[in-house]
């Protein structure tokens, strides 16, 4: 019980103080919103307000607009910063993805900005926020939020030729995103804009260069017309950007600037001198003069504070399990820990490592498959259409991933003991599977009790400070109660991979003698060795080639991309799968915990295409 106080007390602290930052210690309001906007939809957002704007102060507008499988949170670090330095900001859940609806556009990006075009509408009318200069309204977003931002651009650009008056949208922002950098998007456009595209993107074999030359924006098309577009009227004049130099005039609105941080795609919104170039590009277009230098952020501190309450209150399952399995109702779990397998010998250690290092390969090859097979399962999902049969379109490809290789896990654990452990002294008893159906459905009960508080502590938290846990891009987050629905429909068939994993980490990794620190230490690894491969594998080829190997489908890098999250959970999922064990001397409880938490987790981090009510 100690225990579990002390993980609520240091959540509660780490909360607290990353709410401090992110109000910059009490200077900047931060609420949520909620609007209706076309054809039914909705966007959610937080308002981040400095104190300093008011009616007779009014301030720059910035909707800062997440990429593709990011909810708002994820660029919490941009709106802090240029919230600090007196602009308000609006930070949305793009369409499909957190607490924003889904969208009747599949192309909403392009066509509505992820629902930010609605916002500078909504804004621009001065019916919402009369302390934001209608005039100084702009947009800034990473991936495909920088699509979003490119596009407001051309679309309140060709707006403002057609009403012969100043483009709504004054200034824009695009990271990590250059595909739409095209002469039929840029000659409308009538704002400022600013690039900023990494170095090492993976993603540059799209583009119209090749190999390093892809993502090198000093000599890159798409930079070059940028900047032509902006001072030449398109005419080709500019053969070599300077990168972080102005070109253009805020007069009319023909500033331009490019910058190439030497950085990979997932990783550019996270660094101090990307998020320090942001700032000089709106202090600049703003005519701000802030006391505050560019390399001056805090964000860290947030993101730090952050990652400790998603630790804490992962490592808070353990002393909540605990503590619910004293209750009367489910003493009757706790059984006696098994015993473990016979101490390995020779034969027994080369059978081992044959199988670790198989289900590693096949773990590794299969998941490429599995996205690819995904596309055609889930066709709806795939194309961006609004369904409820299974609407997480990356999800889906790691659904059947996992239940694949949950399925062969089953067979190499069934195998090796047929084959070789029943003929050497291993006994089906060691595995810890003996239960009767009583004791099965009060196990589910514990599980979904453990969820539940674990989610209601969480709902707590967001309400008292605004913050969730959360590093970077890995985020556990509030959800809407749709997403319960969505959880029921993805659990079973990721269930057979949790619990695959419990079986063969306590049936198969529990050797007599052996220390339990790298018991579970092989077990992390024999977990998630495949993924890790795959991103080794992605990245020594970008590094000898400028090309990643999985680049044949413009959107398979995505999915490698998505392993950034994934691996982590995976390396720890045996861990609690062991602990779990030792509380009850069962392979239940671990994997239906862990299932359900982690499941919830990847569902709240991704798109959904749920139907519009």
């Amino acid at each position: 019980m100690k225990s579990l106080f002390r993980c609520i007390f240091l959540i509660i602290f780490c909360s607290a103080v990353a709410s401090l930052v992110q109000t910059s210690f009490g200077k900047v309001e931060v609420n949520s919103f909620k609007i209706d906007t076309q054809n039914g939809q909705h966007l959610v957002f937080d308002l981040y307000k400095p104190h300093s704007a008011t009616k007779d102060n009014k301030a720059p507008f910035i909707v800062v607009v997440p990429g593709f499988q990011r909810s708002k949170e994820a660029l919490s670090n941009i709106a802090i910063e240029l919230s600090r330095r007196g602009m308000v900001i609006a930070l949305i859940d793009p369409y499909a993805q957190g607490l924003s609806s889904s969208s009747r556009s599949r192309r909403s990006a392009t066509t509505e900005g992820y629902g930010m075009f609605h916002l500078v509408e909504y804004a621009f009318s001065g019916e919402f926020l009369d302390y934001i200069d209608i005039n100084k309204i702009a947009s800034t977003g990473h991936s495909m939020g920088g699509n979003a931002a490119i596009r407001g651009a051309n679309y309140f650009g060709k707006q403002a030729s057609q009403n012969n008056e100043a483009s709504k949208l004054h200034s824009v922002y695009v990271s990590g995103y250059v595909l739409t950098l095209l002469d039929e998007v840029l000659k409308d456009i009538q704002s400022n804009v600013g690039v900023s595209y990494a170095l090492y993107d993976e993603g540059a074999f799209r583009n119209e260069l090749t190999g390093w030359d892809a993502s090198n924006m000093k000599i890159a098309p798409e930079s070059l017309r940028v900047v032509n577009w902006g001072i030449n009227n398109g005419n080709e004049n500019l053969q070599e950007v300077e990168l972080g130099k102005y070109y253009g005039s805020l007069e009319n609105s023909s500033l331009r600037v490019i910058h190439n941080e030497e950085l990979i795609h997932p990783f550019q919104p996270y660094n101090n001198i990307a998020t320090a170039n942001q700032i000089e590009y709106f202090e600049t277009v703003f005519g701000i003069n802030s006391s505050i230098s560019s390399s001056n952020q805090i964000w860290q501190w947030k993101e730090l504070m952050t990652l400790i309450s998603m630790i804490t209150a992962m490592i808070m399952l353990i002393p909540l399990s605990k503590t619910l399995l004293t209750f009367g109702v489910f003493k009757s779990l706790v059984k006696e820990i098994p015993k473990a397998l016979p101490r390995q010998n020779k034969n027994s250690k080369t059978i081992f490592w044959i199988i670790f290092f198989l289900g590693a390969l096949i773990a590794c090859f299969s998941y490429i498959p599995m996205v690819d097979a995904a596309k055609y399962i889930f066709e709806d999902a795939t194309n961006r259409r609004m369904t409820w049969f299974y609407p997480q379109r990356m999800n889906n490809s790691v659904m059947l991933w996992a239940a694949f290789n949950g399925i062969i896990g089953i067979i190499l654990f069934t195998l090796s003991f047929q084959l070789f452990g029943k003929k050497h002294g291993v006994q089906s008893s060691s595995w810890g599977l003996k239960a009767d159906s009583k004791y099965i459905l009060k196990t589910i009960i514990l599980s979904l009790l453990v969820f539940t508080l674990y989610y209601l502590f969480l709902f707590l938290i967001y309400y008292i400070f605004h913050v969730d846990y959360r590093f970077w891009f890995i985020g556990v987050r509030v959800f809407q109660p749709e997403i319960l629905l969505v959880l029921l429909m993805y659990f079973p068939l990721f269930f057979i991979f949790f619990f695959s994993n419990s079986l063969r980490v306590n049936g198969a990794m529990r050797f007599k003698n052996q220390t339990e620190w790298k018991s579970r230490l092989i077990a992390g690894f024999a977990n998630s060795l495949g993924l890790m491969s795959i991103i080794v594998i992605q990245y020594s080829v970008y590094a000898s080639t400028g090309r990643v190997y999985w680049s044949s489908n413009s959107t398979d890098w995505l999915s490698i991309n998505l392993l950034f999250g994934i691996v982590p959970m995976m390396f720890i999922l045996p861990y609690f799968n062991r602990i779990f064990f030792q509380m009850t001397g069962r392979v239940y409880l671990g994997p239906l915990v862990t299932c359900l938490i982690f499941i919830m987790i990847l569902s709240t981090n991704t798109v959904v295409y749920l139907p519009i009510k």
